[in-house]
């Protein structure tokens, strides 16, 4: 089996905006990249022969509020348990640093949330809903 190192590093821009579109995430323009990407409160990475493969990342306000985003592995790589390792790496960090009090939320889109559901996420309805807006 190759080997994989996690590091904790947030991707570059280009790594970042190649993943979410290989993953099937939505695309971020290089300006929002940009501005986005030096504002995580924490990141992964994970690289295989010195390229970029997999991350995620923790954004939030450092004590109230955080999320959970940009979990993306490249298709070609997955199926390895790299988006268990980048959630075990986010969920220690969380529990780690973060006050006992704050809020930590994610998307889960698709079967993802079964490996979020072993980490402790639970839907939050009916008491609550995610919603979201698209700008542009």
């Amino acid at each position: 089996m190759s080997e994989y190192e996690l590091i904790t590093a947030t991707p570059g821009i280009d790594d970042y905006r190649r993943l979410r579109k290989v993953s099937g995430l939505s695309e971020k323009t290089q300006a929002a990249a940009e501005a986005g990407l030096p504002n995580s409160w924490f990141a992964v990475t994970i690289r295989h022969e010195g390229r970029t493969v997999g991350m995620g990342r923790i954004i939030g306000d450092g004590g109230t509020a955080f999320q959970i985003v940009d979990i993306a592995v490249e298709p070609e790589h997955q199926g390895q348990g790299l988006g268990k390792r980048i959630m075990t790496a986010l969920v220690d960090h969380l529990r780690a640093n973060a006050p006992a009090s704050a809020y930590v939320s994610l998307i889960a889109d698709g079967d993802a949330r079964h490996l979020y559901a072993k980490f402790g996420f639970e839907p939050v309805m009916p008491a609550s809903i995610g919603m979201a807006l698209w700008v542009g």
